[in-house]
């Protein structure tokens, strides 16, 4: 309740003023302080008192007109007090005590006090004003008597901005006449001489009545009577000024002035609620709005992100291998493709829609709406799970791959050894069965079957030395069958023939023998010699051909390892060279002492030794053959080892980069942990330091297309280990991706926090001091409090609750805010919004069910043509398009639930 007339703050009228009273406090006192002096001047002055005369007799008669009287003469109509107590009772809406009827002056003086008293009991003290000067007729009393009471209830309760009452009528005014050319309102005198800015203020609540572009500066009597009169007929407004009097005086009473366009302000009141009630409906819708755009985006993106991720599973799931190394290496590519091209920015996808939807959580829990349930299959965790399907099989195709590839080199490998071998073999069996059945023993002499026997028995030995052969050619197939080799069924026809082929030799070995040994008994002469020769030879050309098929073995090998173990055991062999080469001349010797032992004895051979086909000449042949074999032995295998060398040097090459790509990864990730829980400066500090650190981030991605490169190189030369690093380039990847994502999120998270702050009106001191005891009681940095902790957080910004029974109430009632889920961990996010709701107002569902029923003219539900006069286009259809039909039992053709609608806003049910 203002008090005009306390201590510093009072509001004199009476002789000892002059007038105007002196005041102070930023109240109507000050404003009558300034006036003071040159209201004391014109209290005499004719013009000034006829115009509030004029002004507060028509004020007053506007009020008692509604209990159906007037009153003519200001000073004298109020002498009997009947009609001052009347006028009270109509603008206060309360009854005074039973006023006296009897005609004396003490009947008079009395009613007059029963007003006085009553306007002394709404707070204004009445100073130098009293009784008696109101029944003689004291117009300079009565006069100060009326502007007291139209002070106290027609001005008083007008604010705008938490002004007083003549400023804040004074900003309405300016407000209102703002957008109007030639009006520019400073005061209550001289800015209104010219009529133009009572016409403004017609205009503006209701265009229809003035043509405002008309009018002119310079014919201020026609402005004013303009005015007057649209106000009387139009508003209901009474003419209390003369536009004569206003324009013909240097200064119009501000008094009048004031009074008259308080009517102004009462008589668009209504206007006024009905606009601050659309501008707070407006100010929801255009929250929703957003938000409903924020909702369409995350829908769509998660669509696109999920519709990639179910393409390209089923890529990653196919596992039909290839038949041969050409089309698997192509697969390699592509998949080299897929993780350098397509999915990079899938990944930023993810992280962006995952901050998407932090974002638009918290703009609706700052402007109290529900939180956002995306539709079904495209919650968040619908797309964690997909990329984690995605991932997984990305991972399983990669395996696929090499595991694949393998397994060509492998098959490529035992297929060429499977040849080589199965030739030599084939060469070997070459005439074998022509020679088993060759019936010689029936036509040969004694020395002859003996011959033939010992040659029977060289070929069995040889015979028994080609049976690994055999076997390895066997084993060899089977391992091509069991990894299922593109050509297999060439390969089991071809054994089959060889191994068929060898049951035919041993069959027909066994046959002839038990010919021979049958015609043995009579043979008696052999040729020991020979004999011995064959024996030895045969085994030393096995050697030899075993030397020489080793020698041209085919080998792979992965390592440096592998390949100096191949190199010394060639090394090995190598040194058993000098001991082959003096069996052989041993076993040539045999041949010429045989020679010698014939010649000296006369004794003519016949042809070539009879127990066995190796020849010298072979054996020579052979042997030079080896001699051959053994240097493009040694080259390859030093190409092989000088490939290996390369093989290591891109491991050494690889393994370097990693191991420091590797690292600073780590680092970083600590770096942002750190960062995130430190506070230095402002929001915007720390935000634009953290994007200054993405962006050094965002820098070093040179290096990690260097690790790939170097990746690359290494699969290309189908490199499957490396002993030098504990860092894959999966788990460079994968470090690298949570790293943007980490940096992405903490930054989204400080704008989160530059979001609340802003929505909730937190200065930038009391977000310092929630993240400076956040921070206190956030021991291990994780970035939570538990229970204990939180509560000392609270205590230390003034929440009592500490251990009894009403603490424990009000923490838990807190902690079912901050924690619904019941982790037992408090967030700084959920702690923010806790506070900023502890210290901040927020519009509320009832708020706008208000704004909508003043909108509505206090009916239950508001038509469509009125949300469109009231609102913006698109808001207004915003509006009807979600509107349900009413349904009252007040309901009229197009009438619109607002309730609901307003309710459905915040996630309520229907009031």
């Amino acid at each position: 309740m203002v008090d005009y007339h306390a201590a510093n703050q009072s509001y004199q009228y009476g002789p000892s003023s002059g007038g105007n009273g002196a005041g102070g406090g930023g109240s109507m006192g000050d404003y009558m302080a300034q006036e003071d002096d040159w209201d004391r001047d014109l209290l005499l002055d004719p013009a000034w008192e006829k115009q509030q005369r004029k002004t507060f007799t028509a004020w007053c008669n506007s009020h008692l007109r509604k209990a159906g009287t007037q009153i003519e003469n200001i000073d004298e109509d109020f002498r009997d007090g009947l009609k001052l107590m009347l006028l009270l009772e109509v603008i206060s809406g309360e009854r005074l005590p039973k006023p006296e009827r009897g005609k004396m002056r003490v009947h008079k003086i009395n009613n007059v006090n029963k007003a006085l008293d009553f306007i002394a009991s709404k707070g204004v003290k009445l100073v130098s004003i009293g009784a008696e000067e109101i029944v003689d007729g004291n117009a300079k009393m009565t006069l100060g008597m009326i502007w007291t009471i139209i002070l106290r209830f027609a001005i008083q309760d007008i604010s705008v901005e938490e002004t007083s009452a003549k400023e804040g009528l004074l900003l309405w005014c300016q407000r209102k006449t703002a957008p109007y050319k030639n009006v520019n309102v400073q005061n209550f005198h001289i800015s209104w001489k010219d009529g133009l800015a009572f016409n403004a203020l017609i205009h503006r609540h209701r265009p229809e009545l003035i043509e405002y572009d008309k009018l002119r500066k310079d014919d201020p009597v026609t402005n004013l009577n303009n005015a007057f009169e649209v106000a009387e007929k139009y508003l209901d407004i009474p003419k209390m000024l003369d536009a004569e009097d206003i324009v013909n005086t240097a200064r119009p009473d501000e008094k009048a002035i004031m009074t008259y366009v308080s009517s102004f302000y009462h008589a668009f009141s209504g206007a006024q609620k009905a606009e601050t009630a659309a501008n707070r409906i407006c100010k929801v819708l255009a929250v929703n709005q957003e938000n409903e755009h924020l909702m369409e985006d995350y829908e769509r993106l998660a669509s696109d992100l999920l519709e990639w991720i179910r393409r390209t599973i089923p890529w990653l799931e196919d596992r039909v291998p290839q038949k041969t190394m050409q089309e698997m290496q192509q697969k390699l590519e592509d998949f080299r493709d897929y993780r350098r091209v397509h999915k990079p920015p899938k990944v930023q996808e993810k992280c962006q829609l995952e901050i998407n939807f932090n974002t638009l959580q918290t703009k609706l829990r700052l402007s109290n709406r529900p939180a956002f349930m995306p539709s079904e299959g495209r919650m968040v965790s619908d797309i964690n799970n997909g990329w984690q399907h995605l991932e997984q099989a990305e991972k399983g195709y990669e395996e696929w791959l090499l595991n694949e590839i393998r397994r060509l080199e492998r098959l490529d490998h035992l297929a060429e050894k499977f040849r080589q071998k199965a030739s030599i073999h084939e060469a070997w069996t070459d005439g074998k069965e022509a020679m088993l059945k060759h019936r010689d023993y029936e036509t040969a002499t004694l020395s002859d079957i003996k011959a033939l026997i010992r040659k029977h028995e060289a070929f069995e030995s040889d015979l028994a030395a080609h049976q690994d052969r055999v076997e390895q050619i066997a084993a060899i197939a089977q391992e091509l069958n069991e990894l299922d080799y593109y050509d297999s069924h060439n390969v089991n026809t071809r054994c089959q023939k060889i191994c068929d082929q060898w049951d035919a030799l041993g069959s027909l070995t066994h046959s002839r023998r038990e010919a021979l040994e049958k015609t043995e008994k009579q043979l008696e002469t052999i040729d020991q010699l020979h004999l011995e020769y064959a024996k030895r030879a045969a085994p030393f050309n096995n050697w030899m051909e075993s030397a020489m098929e080793d020698l041209q073995d085919m080998f792979i090998v992965h390592t440096i390892e592998e390949i100096e173990g191949l190199i010394s055991a060639h090394d090995q062999f190598k040194s058993t060279l000098p001991d082959a080469d003096r069996e052989r001349e041993a076993i040539l010797a045999i041949h010429k002492e045989a020679q010698r032992i014939a010649e000296s004895n006369h004794i003519k051979l016949s042809g070539s030794n009879p127990y066995t086909t190796v020849t010298p000449q072979i054996i020579n042949s052979k042997w030079e053959k080896v001699q051959q074999l053994v240097p493009k032995r040694d080259h390859a295998l030093l190409e092989e080892q000088s490939k290996q060398q390369s093989n290591e040097h891109l491991r050494r090459q690889f393994a370097s980069q990693a191991n420091v790509v590797g690292p600073w990864i780590q680092t970083k990730m600590e770096e942002i942990g750190r960062i995130s829980i430190e506070m230095n400066g402002t929001l915007e500090d720390q935000l634009n330091h953290l994007k200054r650190y993405e962006r050094s981030i965002v820098d070093y991605k040179p290096n990690l297309d260097l690790l790939e490169q170097q990746h690359q190189l290494i699969q290309e030369a189908l490199i499957f280990d490396n002993k030098h690093t504990n860092y894959t380039m999966e788990h460079i990847r994968v470090g690298w991706e949570q790293l943007l994502t980490t940096i992405a999120r903490t930054i989204n998270e400080v704008e989160n926090q530059i979001l609340t702050r802003d929505a909730k009106g937190i200065s930038q001191e009391q977000m310092q001091e929630f993240r400076a005891s956040f921070n206190h009681f956030d021991k291990d940095h994780g970035g939570a409090l538990g229970p204990e902790e939180f509560k000392a957080c609270l205590i230390s910004l003034g929440y009592d609750v500490e251990n009894d029974r009403q603490g424990d109430a009000e923490f838990n009632r807190i902690m079912s805010v901050v924690d619904p889920n019941h982790s037992g961990l408090v967030t700084f996010q959920a702690f923010i919004d806790f506070m900023s709701r502890e210290t901040t107002d927020t519009d509320t569902a009832d708020q706008v069910i208000a704004s909508f029923k003043v909108l509505a003219g206090d009916k239950n539900f508001i038509p469509a043509e009125e949300l469109r006069r009231e609102l913006p286009p698109d808001q207004a259809e915003y509006c009807i398009a979600r509107m349900a039909p009413y349904q009252g039992p007040d309901a009229v053709p197009g009438a619109l639930d607002y309730k609901s609608f307003s309710t459905a806003l915040y996630g309520e049910s229907d009031l």
